[in-house]
């Protein structure tokens, strides 16, 4: 089982230079003029040309050898249970394994899949901060796993949540996974939560459990969450309509999830799009799932989404992390100073027909992962499961 990644044990400043191309994760810029990037203890402490920023004294240096660089993935809807094992499939090293997918930050939609999951509020809410403990602790590679996302009951009172969030909860689990499966009561809660600061996510769609049940456009306009988990099903998606009627009929975050209907993600992309709202569009795999764990879910949707989808590769990407860090109120996902220095470097798989990596993305390729960064400390180099990268980025001497 993998275990918890070593921190740094004093000052450091990385540098990464000679990168071909750096992707900032925001919509409104998300090409940067740049060919270094200076990380000092963690943050972003310098974007620019080489000569430009302070490069001396530099404790890691990175040469990208003229490949990508991005903000490290983040999946907006994962299913953790302890450690990095899921007796979903009882897989063992599966966080790790995404991590080796470019991402370096997960959201829990609720601990869903623990076996003897207790119903009952007490229980409930030990369980919630059990998890938000664990994983505050336990770093799986360096990933960093947001947990604790309790599933709520129709017995939950206002002090519950008032509870949890004191405790250091800071999400619920899928709205409609638990015994709250109706719009009045679901609204309510939901108000309890955002009122302590706790940020909601709700099913949509069929059922994807036992205890799951349907969770259509009604339910979910009269809860008012602020993401509208997997949006496209999980795995059964709503008809076209009531997507669409979702979609204009809120402001909330709009989930796409690689298992869900890859045609309804389509069309919530396009309708997105004509709203000029694609800001609201973020990326999950919602895994581990009866359909498996998929290390490559995140990058596999950019691709899709682009490619099928007709969206620029570096929009795209956007999705994955930019939109979802400030959705979520991360301090990661954007290539700006102050923020994480979390990274994944990429560059077009080998023998892809495409010219450049973001090429190789709209053409509906994978691209080959180099290197991925969690708080300025190289994490690992070229993935073992992604297809191996054109060109990759090398750890040089001082």
């Amino acid at each position: 089982m993998a275990h918890d990644a070593p921190q740094a044990t004093g000052p450091s400043k990385l540098v990464i230079r000679n990168i071909g191309l750096i992707l900032s994760g925001a919509l409104e810029r998300p090409i940067l003029d740049a060919d270094t990037i200076v990380a000092e203890n963690g943050k972003i402490t310098g974007i620019g040309r080489f000569k430009d920023v302070d490069t001396e004294g530099a404790s890691t240096i990175v040469d990208a050898h003229g490949t990508t660089v991005a903000p490290g993935l983040i999946d907006s809807h994962v299913h953790p249970v302890a450690g990095d094992w899921t007796p979903r499939q009882n897989q063992s090293n599966w966080i790790d394994s995404y991590l080796h997918g470019g991402v370096t930050t997960m959201i829990s939609a609720g601990e869903v899949h623990m076996p003897g999951r207790p119903r009952d509020v007490v229980g409930l809410k030990a369980m919630a901060i059990f998890a938000q403990r664990a994983f505050w602790t336990l770093r799986p590679g360096g990933v960093k796993v947001h947990a604790g996302a309790p599933v709520i009951e129709c017995e939950m009172v206002e002090d519950d949540f008032k509870e949890l969030a004191a405790a250091g909860v800071k999400l619920l689990g899928e709205v409609g996974l638990g015994g709250v499966k109706d719009g009045p009561t679901a609204r309510k809660m939901v108000g309890w939560a955002r009122k302590y600061g706790i940020q909601s996510t709700i099913h949509t769609g069929g059922p994807s459990i036992p205890g799951s049940g349907l969770i259509d456009k009604d339910v979910v306009l009269e809860a008012g969450t602020d993401v509208i988990g997997h949006i496209n099903g999980g795995h059964t998606a709503l008809p076209d309509d009531q997507i669409r009627c979702i979609c204009e009929g809120c402001k909330a975050g709009l989930e796409l999830v690689h298992n869900g209907n890859e045609r309804s993600a389509l069309f919530t992309l396009r309708t997105a799009r004509e709203m000029n709202e694609l800001n609201r569009v973020i990326l999950g795999t919602d895994a581990p799932a009866g359909s498996g764990v998929q290390p490559l879910g995140i990058l596999r949707m950019v691709s899709l989404l682009s490619s099928l989808g007709d969206v620029p590769a570096e929009i795209a990407f956007c999705f994955a992390t930019g939109n979802t860090a400030r959705m979520r109120e991360l301090d990661c996902g954007l290539i700006e100073v102050g923020r994480a220095a979390d990274f994944v470097i990429m560059d077009k798989a080998q023998h892809s027909p495409a010219k450049t990596l973001l090429d190789s993305v709209q053409l509906g390729d994978l691209p080959g992962i180099g290197m991925t960064i969690i708080d300025g400390i190289v994490r690992t180099q070229r993935s073992r499961n992604t297809p191996p990268a054109t060109k990759i980025p090398e750890i040089v001497a001082k």
